[in-house]
């Protein structure tokens, strides 16, 4: 198949897409290269591999791009709470309004395969895992124009909405910001963490997992299509601490310390069930052991270093 994937050079996208080549398919990838990452680059020797620059919200090269597609995975995005509080028009425009546009712009018989966040579900009930079919309670902007996106994929009768948990692990395009990957990289190189809200829970999943969700989730389309999944590692539904003390055991000699100060703008508080993908076929590959083993082995190579003071 020929696949279109927008931000496809993005954190998740720089996993996705080598796996969707190695599957065997063909693969447009349409970024604007925000950050200036080259994730890509090791890529552009393959014949089935294209790449276009440009912005996902230009609806005559989304047209254009489009009518040539078999399937689409819209991964362009302005990420997480903090960016889109700092941008609401640019995150309105990306996370929605190119999302309707694609839609608008898409037949019937083209499969679209969203990602939407865990972070819909806002403040979970104590000790009750949310499904499904839990009502979406949004905090920030993001988990809400994330919900809005979702309903419009569903409503258009040919996508699925992957409910992703938070990401980690290694990426061409590499993000530090994220949990597991930020508190590794503490643990590394500060040997110490401060928590607020660290009791909080939520669920996890590798990037290869999420690829592999992506290709699940094709390969399943007309089984699984018109549905949400939430897709993450059903034995990592942990707290903030719980995660410290999992980091722990690769990283000996960390402290951690709680502090009074600090809050999530998601509210990010909940257990998830990742049942109904379960129950399609989909497996998870990568623990969260794994993951934080190969993080430990990427911060040899990667070091942040402009405000550190070794």
């Amino acid at each position: 198949m020929k696949i279109l994937v927008t931000g496809g050079a993005g954190y998740l996208g720089a996993v996705m897409v080598p796996r969707l080549l190695a599957e065997g398919h063909q693969v447009v990838v349409l970024d604007n290269f925000m950050y200036g990452q080259t994730s890509l680059l090791d890529l552009c020797h393959q014949e089935s591999f294209s790449v276009v620059r440009g912005d996902a919200r230009d609806k005559s090269l989304v047209r254009k791009l489009m009518a040539e597609a078999d399937a689409v995975f819209p991964l362009a995005c302005l990420t997480g709470a903090p960016l889109c509080a700092q941008d609401p028009v640019g995150a309105q425009s990306v996370l929605l309004d190119a999302v309707r546009m694609l839609l608008e712009l898409s037949s019937p018989d083209q499969p679209v395969i969203f990602p939407t966040t865990n972070s819909g579900y806002g403040i979970g009930e104590k000790g009750k895992f949310c499904t499904e079919a839990t009502p979406l309670r949004p905090v920030s902007l993001y988990g809400r124009l994330k919900v809005d996106a979702e309903k419009a994929v569903l409503d258009s009768g040919h996508g699925i909405t992957l409910r992703l948990a938070t990401a980690f692990g290694a990426s061409p395009r590499m993000r530090l910001d994220l949990l597991v990957n930020d508190f590794t990289y503490r643990a590394v190189y500060d040997r110490f963490i401060v928590l607020f809200e660290a009791h909080f829970k939520r669920n996890f999943i590798h990037t290869r997992d999420v690829a592999g969700a992506f290709v699940h989730a094709l390969a399943h389309f007309d089984t699984m299509k018109n549905e949400p999944y939430n897709v993450g590692l059903s034995e990592a539904n942990l707290s903030k601490m719980e995660l410290c003390a999992e980091i722990k055991k690769h990283v000996p000699g960390l402290y951690v310390v709680e502090a009074a100060v600090g809050e999530d703008p998601d509210k990010r508080d909940y257990i998830v069930s990742n049942e109904k993908i379960e129950r399609t076929g989909f497996r998870t590959t990568v623990s969260l052991a794994d993951g934080i083993r190969e993080l430990v082995k990427a911060y040899q190579i990667l070091k942040r270093t402009q405000f550190a003071n070794i």
